[in-house]
């Protein structure tokens, strides 16, 4: 009995070490410590480069057939989001001052690429999530149904990047508050397989590079800020199959 208890307690102290090594990161231009944990721009010109926001993940063991993610992001500005950061069709910036990808195929190339170009995915942006100085990004990705993979644990995967473009930095017709300090926090990744596996765990848990980054300074005040996550259902991301 007492040889019993060793051995579950053993297993039990296994299962938490492998579980707390699961993590999320958020960073600019990279993913995890290849990336930067700040970004800061001068707002003088339209044109240039987007910048890249890289999500990445340390799966928890056993994702033997991973299928797609689903990820919530908030950013907060300390009073009213700025119309910079308002993106959508009747929004200041409009439809193209974001866009999200899953594509990794022509780099970076610092962390693992599940995808391998294969996914097909979206999101959703919510001005005044919860309160007038938030918007919420909500994204899913699959990759297509008989090409599911195995993960292995506690290494890093690229999860997808959010692309800000230059759009409406600079006047005339700008959109004021690209200059303002704003705090980013990846929330969390939920990852996906097969539901006959049911196994589909919600990784909340920072990383060692960290789950925040921030924008035009290196801190800002309260950051990170953050809600409560709303998990998503196997059904919602298989819609995305191309």
């Amino acid at each position: 009995m007492k040889k019993t208890l060793v051995l579950a307690g053993c297993m039990l102290a296994l299962m938490v070490t492998m579980a707390s090594a699961a993590g999320i990161n958020l960073r600019w231009n990279d993913c995890g410590a290849a990336g930067a944990p700040t970004n800061a721009f001068d707002c003088q010109t339209n044109s240039g480069a987007p910048f890249p926001m890289i999500a990445s993940f340390l799966p928890p063991a056993g994702i033997s057939k991973f299928l797609g993610v689903a990820a919530q992001i908030d950013i907060t500005s300390s009073g009213a989001l700025p119309d910079w950061w308002k993106h959508g069709t009747t929004a200041c910036r409009l439809n193209a001052g974001m866009s999200v990808s899953f594509d990794f195929t022509s780099g970076p190339f610092s962390c693992n690429d599940v995808f391998g170009g294969q996914a097909a995915g979206g999101f959703a942006y919510d001005i005044g999530f919860g309160s007038p100085n938030r918007a919420r990004l909500r994204v899913q990705a699959a990759i297509p149904a008989g090409t599911e993979v195995p993960l292995a644990a506690a290494t890093e995967y690229y999860a997808f990047k959010v692309n800000l473009a230059r759009s409406k930095s600079a006047s005339p017709g700008n959109c004021v508050g690209c200059t303002e300090p704003m705090c980013i926090v990846l929330n969390n990744i939920q990852l996906f397989q097969p539901l006959s596996l049911g196994n589909d765990p919600d990784i909340s848990n920072p990383g060692p590079s960290g789950n925040f980054v921030t924008w035009q300074a290196p801190t800002v005040s309260g950051c990170p800020q953050s809600t409560p996550t709303r998990n998503s259902s196997w059904g919602q991301v298989k819609s995305l199959y191309r």
